[in-house]
């Protein structure tokens, strides 16, 4: 079953987008309520202990290939691991859960930049097609099918914020292309072992000025859920869809994280569902049906299983 799974990347990659689509309502829900930089060190730290008993063969299989390409390794670490969430759920403290899900929408144009600049990788004209296509469904939601809306939408520090980690997972999502060959469970502890490592400082400083939070119900479930979700799970089916057909055709797969925001909003928040949540899913989906279809090969600088 799992390994059916494995090898299903379209699966895999909505199943990514509806996990961080919940840590993104999740990390709105408790901004103020825990801080950013303790629940993205708890998330990867918990992850990593989660994970260890499990890699432990792997990793020493790995260690050569872990020590030959350990500053790539690095920059992976320091850019998916410790810096975007981190910076992402700074921003929830000061930008609308509205603004956050259009300016994440931009993520298949920074991988689509970023693949291009570092992997010589140019889109098709079909998943060119495809990622308008479901920017649009995107846009349809978030400004509820008025473009007034959007005209008047006002942007803030934590909008900027957003950007910045969209730019930094961009960078991260196109070097996943280059990643070395070694064991999926492997290669995820390693980044999340180093990604604690680098955060752990900031930690100490958030610490240190008092930042503090009530260990309650609500912080454990939170940390429960960005400790499995959106990291083990998420980040290895990430990885297994980007190595099965590469960066840029996984890209438009983000596009869905707004539709299921929206849809977790009406399930859980209470929000009452629009006929612009139909026509922006439909948009969504079209756009992901043609990015995929139309597309050329899986990239072939993609590294192999």
């Amino acid at each position: 079953m799992f390994r059916r799974l494995f090898d299903a990347p379209y699966l895999l990659l909505t199943l990514v987008s509806l996990f961080w689509a919940g840590n993104l309502v999740l990390g709105r829900y408790v901004a103020g309520h825990v801080p950013p930089v303790t629940l993205a060190w708890m998330r990867w730290a918990l992850a990593s202990l989660i994970l260890l008993p499990f890699a432990w063969r792997a990793l020493r299989q790995d260690y050569p290939l872990v020590l030959r390409h350990w500053k790539l390794l690095a920059v992976l670490a320091l850019t998916g691991i410790t810096l975007f969430n981190t910076i992402a759920y700074y921003a929830l403290h000061f930008t609308p859960a509205i603004n956050a899900l259009l300016i994440q929408s931009t993520g298949p144009l920074m991988i689509a930049f970023w693949s291009l600049v570092l992997n010589g990788e140019r889109l098709s004209g079909g998943q060119a097609a495809g990622i308008t296509l479901s920017l649009m469904g995107v846009l349809t939601i978030v400004c509820r099918g008025d473009l007034d809306v959007l005209v008047h939408i006002r942007f803030n520090r934590g909008d900027v914020l957003v950007l910045l980690a969209m730019i930094v997972y961009g960078i991260y999502s196109a070097l996943l292309a280059r990643r070395p060959a070694m064991s999926q469970l492997g290669f995820l502890t390693t980044t999340l072992l180093l990604g604690v490592l680098f955060l752990t400082p900031a930690f100490a400083v958030e610490r240190s000025f008092g930042e503090g939070f009530v260990l309650d119900t609500t912080a454990l479930l939170a940390f429960a859920y960005v400790a499995v979700f959106p990291s083990v799970l998420a980040y290895l089916f990430f990885i297994r869809g980007v190595q099965l057909i590469g960066p840029n055709r996984a890209a438009p797969f983000f596009h869905l994280m707004p539709m299921f925001g929206s849809a977790l909003a009406i399930v859980f928040l209470g929000e009452v569902p629009h006929l612009y949540h139909a026509a922006g899913y439909a948009l969504v989906l079209s756009g992901i049906a043609i990015a995929t279809i139309w597309a050329p090969g899986r990239a072939t600088n993609a590294t192999p299983p």
